[in-house]
């Protein structure tokens, strides 16, 4: 018999929402007084990140869809996915006994078809994909610490750039970066090194064995080919979307605030 409380699989859990609602924002002083359950909200969200669907077929369980598009849409902008992810990244790494900054990373990308109205795309000349790339930088145990959404035409080294760039004076912890063969350029290699003088940053690539033929796994390469798998299993993310690239960054910290949620919930004490 299915759960009152869930009517969804994708609902949170009181276990969840205990976790997530002290990150949320305060209610606004000004202007009309909050009437909407933000737990609904991010039901709804869940919901569509999970189902795939398009706004307007929302469930009417989670309220008017263009009331959950507006709150998706104001909180992408605010940043608010990111700064929430990296408080639940935190508290992940400590329940695993890890330093809460990390102290390595991995990048890769990741290219996605696009549909007729979303943002503008680019081919992708390796894979001959017209698409977006999805670039990330993951720590260790795979968990996100930067997403940078551009045209599936930019090339892996530049796309890398502009994602440490984004990102990198956050992490003061971060010593080394591993990549695959893709990234393997001089000039980026310097311009990594050049980041910070004080504490140097370095990219290592991960390269394939000698003569190694076929599929085999590959020492770090792998943590951040899981995580981009993480991201496909979400049905909004199998296919880009989103008419705005903030938005599509926003559902992939999205995804992993979904799977961090339940990590952390299955050692909160039961009530």
């Amino acid at each position: 018999m299915q759960n009152a409380s869930r009517p969804y699989p994708t609902d949170l859990s009181d276990a969840q929402w205990n976790l997530l609602q002290p990150l949320l924002p305060p209610p606004s002083r000004r202007g009309r007084p909050r009437t909407r359950d933000l737990r609904s909200i991010l039901n709804g969200l869940f919901y569509l990140l999970q189902a795939g669907c398009a706004w307007r077929l929302l469930p009417t369980e989670f309220g008017p869809w263009s009331t959950v598009y507006g709150y998706c849409r104001r909180w992408s902008q605010a940043g608010l996915w990111e700064q929430i992810n990296a408080a639940l990244r935190e508290a992940v790494r400590q329940q695993a006994q890890r330093e809460s900054q990390p102290s390595a990373a991995i990048v890769d990308s990741q290219t996605i078809k696009t549909s007729d109205q979303a943002c503008r795309s680019g081919i992708d000349a390796g894979k001959k994909i017209e698409g977006v790339k999805r670039h990330v930088l993951v720590d260790t145990l795979g968990l996100l610490l930067c997403v940078l959404v551009t045209p599936a035409s930019l090339q892996d080294r530049d796309g890398a750039r502009f994602l440490l760039e984004r990102c990198w004076q956050f992490f003061a912890r971060l010593t080394c970066v591993w990549a695959d063969a893709g990234y393997h350029a001089h000039a980026l290699l310097e311009w990594v090194q050049g980041l910070r003088p004080e504490r140097p940053l370095r990219l290592e690539i991960v390269r394939r064995a000698e003569g190694q033929r076929g599929f085999q796994v590959l020492p770090k390469r792998w943590i951040v080919e899981r995580t981009l798998a993480w991201l496909v299993k979400r049905r909004r993310l199998a296919r880009h979307y989103e008419q705005r690239p903030d938005h599509s960054e926003g559902f992939i910290y999205l995804t992993m605030i979904s799977l961090m949620l339940k990590r952390l919930a299955k050692t909160q004490p039961a009530i």
